[in-house]
């Protein structure tokens, strides 16, 4: 009773504090969709889900809270990798060497390609997502016991965790799980519900895995009409380590993030691009854009959220959110325009 009593007290004065709450809004929508589920019938295991769920997203948004403006690097590969096998030191380089540049890195904290990269990038730089399984999924010992060793009930959870905070997808082989992260990433880049991001995967040297993959999707997805020949543009697929790291960081070079505010989309980038780069932009990437033109500007009036980067210049325009392959190159064509290299800012900053 005492619990029931502590919780009416702490609703009540959440409640009256909505108003001045900065996020009251969306707080207030929160607790309606719990009452609305509470006044219908649902399942006591629905009930279950939906509290284990919250209780996963919970411990998530906070541990990556004070991390929100560094940027991270996801990395997906086999459990089942061991340290004898060069795909494992080859997570364990590309770690290493991503940090180097600024970047952290997001690993699903059990063992083989994870570990490797765990300790490539040391547990200062590393995030670990783990999952319990039968078998095979302790957190591996360069991440457990760590405060940003996150521990989900949920694959649902553990992997809209992965996504909304990654800047970039490295995959090494791996089985099924590997096969559905790539696939699932994929998706969500060709349709718009994640990125623009760069996806790299990455081999070891003379390695097939890959290329057999994607040989793969070009005869049974791409030349049967399946995805669309941009779609291809979506990944890189590399056996050296310094090429990956170089794909990440050159994908930041210019362009810095992407919204939607109504329905214009808006890019930001590190620095204003030239007029005569915009000519080029909207003469070779007119199919992207529903109607008008592509323009250079400044912050719109939907993106008073997001102060902190008020200062950036903005290219907008009506994207018709169909070609997302094609996104990608106009985003590879705006980072290799001519700018001071002294003005190439440090990629962590997001």
């Amino acid at each position: 009773m005492d619990e029931l009593f502590d919780l009416k007290n702490d609703l009540s004065a959440t409640i009256d504090r909505l108003p001045q709450l900065p996020h009251g809004k969306w707080i207030q929508r929160a607790l309606e969709t719990i009452l609305r589920l509470a006044q219908t019938d649902i399942d006591r295991l629905d009930w279950k889900i939906l509290s284990a769920s919250i209780g996963d997203m919970e411990r998530a948004f906070q541990v990556f809270y004070p991390y929100r403006h560094i940027r991270k690097v996801a990395v997906f590969g086999s459990a089942r990798t061991p340290e004898t096998m060069p795909e494992y030191q080859l997570a364990y380089d590309f770690a290493q060497a991503i940090a180097q540049q600024g970047f952290m890195t997001i690993t699903g904290a059990g063992g083989g390609i994870m570990a490797a990269a765990n300790a490539g990038a040391g547990a200062e730089n590393s995030f670990g997502l783990n999952i319990q399984l039968p078998y095979e999924q302790g957190a591996n010992k360069y991440i457990a016991g760590d405060p940003k060793s996150i521990p989900f009930k949920y694959f649902f959870t553990r992997k809209l965790f992965f996504l909304r905070e990654s800047d970039a997808v490295a995959l090494f082989p791996g089985g099924f799980g590997t096969q559905d992260e790539a696939l699932e990433t994929l998706t969500l880049c060709q349709t718009g519900r994640y990125g623009p991001v760069p996806l790299v995967l990455i081999d070891k040297r003379g390695g097939t895995y890959w290329r057999d993959w994607d040989s793969y999707l070009r005869q049974h997805l791409a030349a049967t009409g399946l995805i669309g020949a941009a779609d291809l543009q979506l990944y890189t697929i590399t056996d050296d380590i310094q090429v990956a790291a170089q794909v990440i960081r050159n994908f930041y070079r210019v362009y810095h993030s992407s919204r939607y505010v109504g329905a214009e989309f808006v890019m930001r980038l590190k620095v204003a691009i030239r007029d005569r780069d915009l000519d080029v932009l909207n003469h070779e990437f007119s199919d992207l854009v529903a109607s008008g033109k592509i323009v250079q500007t400044t912050a719109l009036a939907g993106e008073e959220e997001d102060n902190e980067i008020a200062h950036l210049p903005r290219l907008v325009f009506k994207f018709d959110r169909r070609d997302f392959g094609r996104l990608y190159q106009m985003i590879g064509n705006i980072n290799q325009m001519g700018i001071d290299p002294c003005i190439d800012t440090h990629p962590e900053s997001k």
